[in-house]
């Protein structure tokens, strides 16, 4: 078997370059956990109390999602009634049935 040898390949690297130095500082940092990466958050901003009361809600099982809903509006009042009748038990379901005519009697005016 003949020994093989392993070649670097690419440029040679500057240890001592501004570039090496700050790659061994972000590995360092990383290894300890202080590196932060992106920007810092504002918690005074808007985003962040909406997120804090998206949060406090999920917490207490309160789901808020859309506009609130105006319980007098004609299609709330619809729905309303609806469940009603299912409660009942006088819904009824499907179409209703066709009316069949057998025969078609004709009323002629006299003037």
């Amino acid at each position: 078997m003949k020994k093989v040898k392993e070649v670097k390949l690419g440029r040679p690297v500057n240890v001592n370059s501004v570039r090496q130095i700050r790659l061994r500082e972000l590995e360092e940092k990383r290894k300890n956990g202080e590196l932060k990466r992106g920007r810092p958050v504002n918690e005074n901003s808007v985003r962040q109390k909406e997120i804090e009361r998206k949060k406090l809600n999920n917490t207490l099982g309160i789901e808020l999602r859309g506009r609130k809903v105006d319980v007098n509006s004609v299609r709330q009042i619809r729905l309303r009634e609806l469940e009603e009748k299912r409660s009942n038990g006088t819904l009824k379901l499907g179409r209703p049935k066709m009316i069949k005519v057998d025969k078609v009697e004709e009323v002629v005016s006299k003037k």
